[in-house]
């Protein structure tokens, strides 16, 4: 334990209260105009923090955030990841990306053995969301992935294609299923047979997260494995038809399809099979790992479960080992900030509802699950309502708040940091009067937070993991449309001392970032940050 060592930061005094970090999800600091739902939103607390002495806007995209380009949206796994690590790490899209540059994917035990599984016969499956959205998935690499398959001769390749509709544009899924079909046909001469064989919106179909909804994943496993939906000839078909008979509907919410001929599904997943999930990120890739690799299974009725190599793109969690098969190594995330607190005996209280609960943990925490200490951490989860958030845009974020505020009230938590999720979940759903509303919700709790936090003498440190509800619809020869995805916007830090005891005075630090917010936690808590974190927003006054 001795590199977890803290040591004390010099001049500090210390004081009965916690430092308590808001981490208000999908608030970013965007154009002061009628597009911004941070902007318009009556947010009195927010517009007072907002001209804070300690104010900070940090980066939450891109490089940043260990993506590959400034031109990558942030998301909550890896802004989350930068919070609690204290520096940044290659994630997943990068990783993935210089795994099929360098050939390393390809060199690999697991993509050896499912070439091996189809030079016996197999059909391989590829799931997976196809967008650029660069979030999940990218589908760039799906098709590095299927060129490579065809290079290798595989003869029987299937795409079971979940549309985005969220990290891109809302109706947008024609702009990747119509290159991804032709690029399919291509591929199809010479004994090669590559096609779509299903399908659906990601918040209907696989794509559910934190055991949510597990009917979604039991959606997906219909279409991908039984092979049982509503039928068409072909992807494009699909989509198109569901838009004609809703124009109202978006792509994440587009029903599950199969693909078939003369009543006949052309992909259903059987024995002998391989399976690749194809997606990078973890979240929401967890359950349809355990729906093909559990023995004893009871989320939902399989009905039948086919004997298949399944991997992963990645490994999504590494201490459950979901999945046991993946064709690139995660990041190794250590020495968090979590470790740090834990060796030095802090206590911590972390809390979301469950959209978001595994950020405040699992991603927190360097991408384990479980605990770190039990002995000195309490992690609450506040179940979410299981309904498209623009119908209730407050969310749960006022049973988190009562909590929170008994947190602070109670004196046994040290460190305190909770996810109010209202700006991301309601911002991906596009209804603009929906996301003032959860705009106006997270500055009504936080208001309540903070008056709790200086009742007690202790820090509040405010701050998000990306953009979202800072732009609510982009224009374009005077026509609107709808913006349903993260922005490259950069988000507020603000750190509120309400304990008289320190002076802290703004740090200097050059071009800040979220991977800079865990060493002013452990300036804030009274230790010199971890040499090896990136620096912190504060130095402490003498």
């Amino acid at each position: 334990m001795t590199e977890l060592t803290l040591q004390p930061l010099s001049g500090y005094s210390a004081f009965p209260g916690p430092v308590v970090t808001v981490i208000m999800d999908g608030i970013g600091l965007g154009p002061q105009d009628d597009s911004n739902g941070v902007h318009v939103a009556y947010t009195p607390t927010l517009d007072r923090l907002f001209q804070d002495k300690l104010m900070f806007r940090l980066k939450a995209h891109g490089r940043a955030v260990g993506l590959p380009s400034d031109d990558d949206m942030g998301n909550s796994e890896v802004g989350h990841n930068a919070l609690g690590a204290g520096r940044v790490f290659a994630q997943g899209a990068k990783l993935i990306n210089e795994a099929i540059a360098g050939g390393t994917i390809f060199a690999g035990r697991t993509w050896k053995e499912i070439m091996a599984w189809a030079g016996q016969g197999g059909t391989v499956h590829f799931i997976g969301m196809v967008s650029d959205g660069n979030v999940h998935s990218h589908i760039d690499q799906l098709y590095a992935l299927l060129d490579r398959c065809a290079a290798e001769k595989v003869k029987r390749v299937r795409v079971h294609a979940l549309i985005d509709g969220r990290d891109v544009g809302e109706k947008s899924a024609l702009e990747y299923i119509l290159p991804l079909e032709q690029r399919l046909a291509a591929i199809s001469c010479g004994g090669l047979d590559y096609r779509i064989a299903s399908g659906g919106g990601r918040m209907v179909t696989t794509m559910d997260r934190y055991n949510a909804n597990w009917q979604v994943v039991e959606n997906g496993w219909k279409a991908h494995v039984l092979g049982e939906g509503r039928q068409f000839s072909s992807a494009a078909e699909a989509v198109n038809t569901y838009y004609a008979e809703d124009p109202t509907m978006t792509d994440q919410y587009m029903a599950s399809f199969v693909i078939a001929e003369s009543g006949t599904p052309v992909g259903r997943i059987k024995d002998g099979d391989a399976v690749i999930l194809f997606n990078f990120r973890g979240d929401r890739a967890i359950e349809i790992s355990r729906a093909f690799e559990e023995d004893e299974f009871t989320a939902f009725e399989r009905v039948r479960r086919p004997d298949v190599l399944y991997a992963g793109m990645m490994q999504y969690d590494g201490d459950a080992l979901i999945p046991k098969q993946y064709l690139v190594e995660p990041p190794a995330i250590d020495r968090t900030l979590g470790e740090y607190l834990c060796a030095a005996g802090v206590t911590s209280y972390a809390i979301s509802e469950t959209q978001k609960f595994g950020h405040v943990t699992y991603f927190w925490n360097g991408n384990k699950s479980g605990y770190i200490d039990k002995e000195l951490e309490t992690y609450d989860e506040v179940p979410s309502d299981r309904i498209t958030f623009d119908l209730r845009p407050w969310m749960k974020a006022a049973e988190i708040t009562d909590r929170v505020i008994a947190a602070v009230a109670g004196g046994r938590y040290k460190f305190i940091r909770l996810n109010l999720a209202n700006g991301d979940m309601v911002g991906h759903t596009g209804i603009e009067p929906a996301v003032r509303i959860a705009v106006e919700t997270v500055d009504l709790c936080l208001r309540r937070i903070l008056a709790a936090v200086e009742k007690a003498g202790g820090i509040a440190l405010v701050t998000a993991d990306h953009g979202n509800a800072d732009c609510m619809w982009t224009e374009k020869k005077g026509k609107r449309t709808p913006m349903v995805a993260h922005t490259l916007n950069p988000v507020p830090c603000i750190i509120v001392d309400y304990s008289g005891s320190n002076a802290f005075v703004a740090g200097g630090c050059a071009d800040p970032g979220l991977s800079n917010v865990a060493a002013t936690v452990c300036n804030l808590l009274g230790y010199r940050a971890p040499e090896i974190y990136d620096p912190s927003l504060v130095r402490l006054q003498p």
